[in-house]
């Protein structure tokens, strides 16, 4: 059998230990045996005995106690004396200060509890055994009865008589209670008597119910589960529990137990053979409950578990198979946007650091904000876990240190440490490389360069918009372009249908609204920059802006309050979307003058953010990806940034804080702003592309959209609106005035269908050659090399021409019969790499007045030159070649052709005087790598100087920033460090230039480090 074939083999049978069953198809005959509520709870008890779940006729609290120690003695193999087991269940057990939340936190992460023996020893008790979970013993009883009591309630309120109906026990402590109601009663009825339960008496007497982990309520046909503990901040109704604890349920974050393709198991009857087999429910109790840093517990979903359990089973079996570093060591998880991938990975990172001989779990996410809010995320899970990094040093640092098992870094990050790490010894380990949201910007060179690097490594990625054939751009590399191809076999997918079925998620409801018709203007069909501008037409721009504006109350549901963070709201908040930075300005302004006669009580509060986001057009149209705005507010021009800094004054004003556009404070503006988002303190915030993907807000629910999307960058947008918070909100808004239908439509069918082709079939081999010979036939003929090309038009095809054979010969190169018959000689493609990087840098300078005639129809494939640079040690090893002819007349051919592979590299066209420089003054006996070190060394050291000199900056200061630059990477432009190195200037003294001056020193900086990074 082939490899290639073996590794596409799906195993015929899973583990009979799998929390959740693989299938599940109901038995009608089943489903009709009961009715009453009695003959259901009979029906449960029988169901549960036949499970080997040991029936306890106990109804009382001492009958209870006693079984709890006897269970206890069993598991621990211990006998207590009386007073040994008074000692333990008072201070251990009961506790008389522990409610709910302390109970909770020792059943999940203190569960081995110290025992005074009278003889002074001391001995550990397990309450839980969570490695050999089959040595938990499961026992069920029904109608336990608590006495009312005057005045012995919360607050000296009576505490009523209750009836409890059925509850699971383990090892004697009840951690599961089950409230039933006959057939044809609403199921927020058992819920809701929960609620009174937790209210009134499950705290009463030893307070042993306040151990209950988690809540299963069922009418028969319908049947839910969900932690003892939903969430507060989505609270709808606060009760107070004993001591005046406050308790978190809310309905609508209870959950439907599945089998592995997300087929509901609603019936009472299937529920009670699957969930309540005893190793799916001891799983979910010993694994899949999740403490949060606020001790909030959070049970795993279904679809949760079977990918954590896929994941883990996937890296013990290629393990077993030593598939290291190959894709069937892998794969992807597609759980759409919502759907909590945060906790799904954490909880597989948490697990799969636990196992065998795995060293470290490496969590690699890609943007900044992102990290900074995953960190935050996987910090609410569990204090400690994960250690975030700022530079490649600490990265390195935590690499090397044993204890350090989950690490979250960047991509970006992680790419620099490979990169300067030729042969670290973390890429022999053996290691887990999660990434988070693995979209497109983990399939390019950063992705090659990781996995060539690490031997012994699993890669799974998980994503909420995969990339599909149907959805994938034709750049990059073509065995690389779909999440399949760079991450392996889909192990498990739970889609926007799904989610929204489960109620998981909200629905969406869409609007499209056409305030103006603009004549002809189709957007795929005209100029983008022309579209635009008939689109914020002054006409239509005061229409859109009115329609919010009358509308928004009605939308947000202003006409309706809830509780949130101790104080009541009205209604929700909303996001404004705008195809660019100029569109959110023109808005902003239209907000503020349609507002200005409005009193300012009743006026909408409303922000605005947008910062640099490169080749933004570009990415936007490729493939449905939405540019990546980052936080370099130095890089956008100076009047866009002058006006952001005008709205970020207003939003000062209206909240008595102290931002504005510089590095560290337009962060802090950004953390400030979503969490007033989140708070619902803030109306609107227009957007170009921040807070579309990797922001959560359950307050939102809200979108106004004026902005082409498509594909994955269509439904991360639409999900901002969708989260699930109370009652109030129902579906997730979207106003569209662009006629998003069709693309909408696709896209939703596109991520709602389960098997969307994950693999990009290439055409065969000849027919991508013969259109490449015809590609290097018109090159050659239309503009051979040492004639100028001569006016826009011509320049333009040639980019045109070029750009296309460059899109043909990276597929080829991907066929092993392309060596060799490249046609297109190595000096005739560098010659060609020049004029090209001449044309784009000569159009980039082009001004805005002038891109309208070009920002459409020239496209640079720049990323694929970079696929086949040059770099310094090729370029080294022509120097050498030099140094053996110099003097006898070859020379002069190899100094041409080192010039002419300098000026084709797009990052060694600023460093040409350097080495031209450097093959001048060789010298005949030295070793060319040392002399290059030494004179790259003496250069770097000469030009740093000048700068210091040039900009009067602090000596010792400026060289320990550029020493930290070269070791992370990056220069640091946000943060303090670089107005650290700045001469004495008041910021506030009249006639200040701070601010210019700062940027003039982070430019030259950056060209230098630019220069001299990656020259050894």
């Amino acid at each position: 059998m082939s490899e290639g074939l073996a590794s596409r083999l799906e195993p015929i049978a899973l583990s009979s230990e799998a929390t959740v069953v693989a299938e599940f198809e109901t038995d009608p005959a089943e489903a009709t045996r009961y009715q009453s509520e009695a003959e259901l709870e009979t029906e449960l008890i029988r169901m549960l005995r036949e499970q080997a779940y040991e029936y306890l006729p106990i109804t009382s609290e001492a009958d209870l106690v006693a079984n709890l120690r006897t269970q206890l003695e069993a598991l621990n193999h211990v006998t207590f004396t009386d007073a040994e087991w008074t000692r333990f269940f008072t201070e251990k057990i009961s506790g008389e200060k522990d409610g709910i939340v302390e109970k909770t936190l020792r059943i999940q992460e203190d569960h081995v509890q110290l025992l005074k023996r009278d003889d002074g020893s001391s001995k550990n008790i397990t309450l839980l055994d969570k490695i050999r979970v089959h040595n938990n013993r499961l026992q069920v009883i029904n109608q336990y009865e608590v006495p009312g009591a005057p005045g012995s309630g919360t607050g000296g309120r009576p505490q009523r008589a209750n009836r409890y109906d059925v509850t699971i026990l383990v090892n004697g402590l009840p951690l599961v209670h089950v409230e039933l109601k006959r057939r044809g009663v609403d199921i927020r009825e058992a819920f809701n008597q929960i609620n009174r339960y937790q209210r009134d008496s499950f705290w009463s007497g030893s307070g042993l119910f306040e151990y209950i982990q988690l809540f299963v309520i069922s009418n028969g046909t319908l049947t839910k589960y969900y932690s003892n503990t939903t969430r507060a901040q989505h609270l709808d109704e606060r009760v107070r529990a004993k001591h005046g604890r406050k308790t978190s349920n809310s309905f609508e974050f209870t959950s439907w137990w599945a089998d592995s393709t997300n087929r509901p198991i609603t019936d009472l009857v299937g529920f009670t053979k699957t969930f309540f087999a005893k190793h799916s429910l001891l799983n979910v109790l010993t694994k899949y409950c999740v403490l949060t840093a606020d001790r909030m517990m959070l049970v795993m979903r279904p679809y949760q578990i079977v990918a954590t359990e896929r994941i883990l089973n996937r890296i013990e079996t290629s393990t077993n198979l030593k598939q290291f570093g190959t894709l069937a060591a892998g794969g992807y998880v597609w759980h759409t946007t919502g759907s909590g991938k945060t906790l799904t990975s954490f909880k597989t990172a948490q697990l799969a650091s636990r196992l065998g001989d795995v060293g470290k779990v490496l969590f690699v996410v890609d943007r900044k904000d992102l990290d900074y809010q995953t960190m935050r995320e996987y910090d609410r899970f569990e204090k400690g876990a994960a250690n975030s990094n700022s530079s490649t040093a600490v990265l390195r640092k935590q690499l090397e240190d044993p204890s350090a098992r989950i690490i979250i870094t960047t991509i970006q990050k992680l790419s620099t440490f490979v990169a300067k790490n030729t042969d670290h010894a973390i890429y022999g380990g053996h290691v887990v490389i999660i990434f988070d949201e693995c979209h497109r910007s983990q399939f390019g060179d950063m992705h090659a360069a990781i996995t060539k690097a690490f031997k012994r490594y699993h890669l799974f990625g998980f994503t909420g918009t995969p990339i599909f054939a149907a959805n994938a751009g034709a750049g990059g590399n073509p065995t690389l372009r779909t999440t399949a191809q760079a991450f392996g076999d889909k192990l498990h997918t739970y889609t926007i249908v799904d989610a929204i079925s489960d109620k998981n998620v909200l629905p969406f409801r869409i609007d499209y609204v056409n305030t103006v018709k603009v004549g002809a203007v189709v957007d795929k069909q005209v100029a983008a920059i022309d579209t635009e501008k008939a689109l914020l037409d002054p006409a239509r721009v005061r229409m859109v802006t009115q329609y919010v504006l009358d509308h928004f109350d009605q939308k947000t549901r202003r006409n309706q309050t809830y509780a949130l963070e101790n104080r009541r709201v009205a209604g929700f908040n909303a996001l404004f979307a705008t195809a660019s930075i100029e569109a959110a300005k023109i808005y902003y302004n239209a907000f503020v003058r349609l507002q200005e006669d409005v009193p300012e009580a009743k006026r909408l509060k409303v922000g605005l953010i947008f910062s640099y986001a490169a080749n933004e057009a570009e990415v936007e149209t490729a493939a449905g990806l939405l540019g990546e705005e980052e936080f370099e507010t130095h890089d956008l021009e100076a009047s866009s940034r002058d006006f952001l800094e005008d709205a970020i004054q207003d939003y000062n004003d209206m909240f008595g804080t102290s931002f504005d556009t510089s590095a560290e404070k337009f962060q802090n503006y950004y953390k400030d702003l979503s969490l007033r988002m989140k708070n619902r303190e803030i109306d609107l915030v227009i957007v170009v592309n921040m807070f579309l993907t990797g922001f959560d807000a359950t307050t939102m629910n809200t979108l106004w959209l004026d902005k082409n999307l498509r594909a994955h960058g269509l439904i991360q947008a639409y999900s901002r609106t969708n989260r699930i918070l109370n009652s109030v909100k129902t579906y997730g808004n979207i106003v569209s005035f662009r006629d998003l239908e069709e693309e909408t439509n696709d896209a939703i069918a596109l991520f709602g269908n389960e098997d969307a082709a994950g693999i990009v079939l290439l055409k065969p081999y000849g027919e991508y050659f013969d259109e490449y010979a015809k590609k290097v036939t018109e090159l050659r003929e239309r503009f051979p090399l040492g004639v100028q090309i001569v006016g826009e038009r011509a320049q333009k095809d040639f980019i045109a021409v070029f750009g296309a054979l460059l899109r043909l010969r990276n597929i080829l190169l991907s066929f092993d019969d392309f060596a060799g018959n490249q046609i297109l000689s190595d000096r005739d493609l560098q010659d060609y790499q020049s004029i090209y990087l001449d044309l784009h840098q000569s159009f980039r300078r082009m001004d805005t007045a002038e891109r309208e005639s070009i920002n459409d129809d020239v496209v640079f494939e720049i990323e694929l030159i970079k696929q086949v640079e040059i770099n310094v040690d090729y370029i080294l090893m022509l120097v050498e070649q030099h140094r053996a002819t110099k003097g006898d007349g070859g020379d002069r051919e190899i100094k041409a052709t080192i010039s002419r592979a300098i000026d084709s590299s797009p990052s060694l066209r600023n460093k040409k005087d350097l080495i031209e420089e450097f093959v001048d003054r060789l010298s005949v006996d030295e070793d060319v790598a040392d002399e290059w070190r030494a004179y790259v060394a003496t250069k770097r050291d000469a030009e740093l100087e000048r700068i210091i000199t040039e900009e009067n900056l602090k000596p010792d200061q400026t060289r320990s920033f550029i020493d930290a630059a070269f070791r992370d990477g990056q220069v640091r432009t946000t943060g303090t460090a670089i107005t650290t190195i700045l001469p004495p200037v008041s910021r506030f003294a009249k006639g200040s230039n701070h601010g210019a001056k700062k940027q003039t020193v982070i430019d030259k900086l950056t060209a230098f480090f630019d220069r001299f990074f990656d020259l050894g």
